[in-house]
């Protein structure tokens, strides 16, 4: 296997396959491609995908229910591609469990920069995976120092391990979820701005001038409200995530 790891392309357009082999072959990734989304499935579960591009529209199953077959079993980074550009396509990615959304016709340059950004965070679990046989190590048994925790009320995270807790019960992040969740908390009450968060998302710490679009933002709140989900809210008291109206998000007060 490569440096970078393993890439899946799920695409029945020939050409489009044979474009998005060249991209992740060029960035140092060992490449597999399936024209159907059950070939893709046995893929990314066989070959460990560490990186997957699914397209929406596939022969067999679309690429929203391939999607969650795989999230049955990986927590690869998946970006979604497709010819359609409504805003409820993109919902449906990133509710099913994607890291990304890219409309055709795509920039190979673009998506090469897109898929480095998510690879600049590891994936949840990345940093201590148990075997499967074992069973996860509650935070408070890890022996991190308290420095490497951060908390907010019943809530444990530990980026060094890429671990979150609720309740002492283990918190299944997205990479994209883990993230925003870290730099929330990191805030200490803070506001984070709606393009501050599209930035962590994507990586891109340092460019100043990069460009964040209205579905950028949208994708954000997107992936707030299944963290919301996740953390069971009380959306009349949140005590997790609170929306500072047309700014963004802090960490709510919530009751005591």
């Amino acid at each position: 296997m490569s440096d970078l790891g393993v890439a899946v392309v799920v695409e029945d357009d020939k050409d489009i396959r044979n474009l998005l082999e060249s991209v992740f072959l060029q960035a140092g990734f060992e490449v597999h491609s399936a024209s159907d989304g059950r070939e893709g499935v046995e893929l990314v579960r066989h070959q460990h995908a560490n990186v997957v591009t699914l397209d929406v529209g596939l022969p067999d199953i679309d690429g929203y229910e391939v999607l969650r077959r795989i999230r049955q079993f990986s927590d690869a980074y998946v970006v979604m591609l497709t010819g359609r550009t409504e805003e409820p396509d993109m919902l449906t990615a990133l509710h099913s469990g994607a890291d990304d959304y890219i409309t055709k016709p795509f920039r190979p340059l673009e998506l090469r920069a897109r898929v480095a950004a998510m690879m600049r965070r590891p994936r949840h679990g990345d940093a201590q995976r148990p075997t499967p046989a074992a069973k996860p190590v509650p935070l408070a048994a890890t022996g991190a120092e308290s420095g490497d925790i951060l908390e907010h009320r019943d809530l444990r995270l530990s980026p060094r391990t890429r671990s979150a807790e609720l309740a002492g019960k283990e918190l299944e992040l997205t990479r994209s979820e883990f993230v925003l969740l870290e730099e929330l908390l990191r805030a200490g009450g803070a506001v984070c701005t709606r393009a501050e968060l599209v930035k962590v998302v994507r990586g891109d710490y340092y460019q100043d001038n990069t460009y964040i679009s209205e579905a950028d933002e949208r994708a954000v709140e997107v992936h707030i409200g299944n963290l919301r989900r996740k953390l069971q809210e009380d959306t009349h008291s949140p005590q997790f995530l609170q929306t500072v109206r047309g700014v963004g998000y802090r960490l709510g007060a919530g009751k005591l």
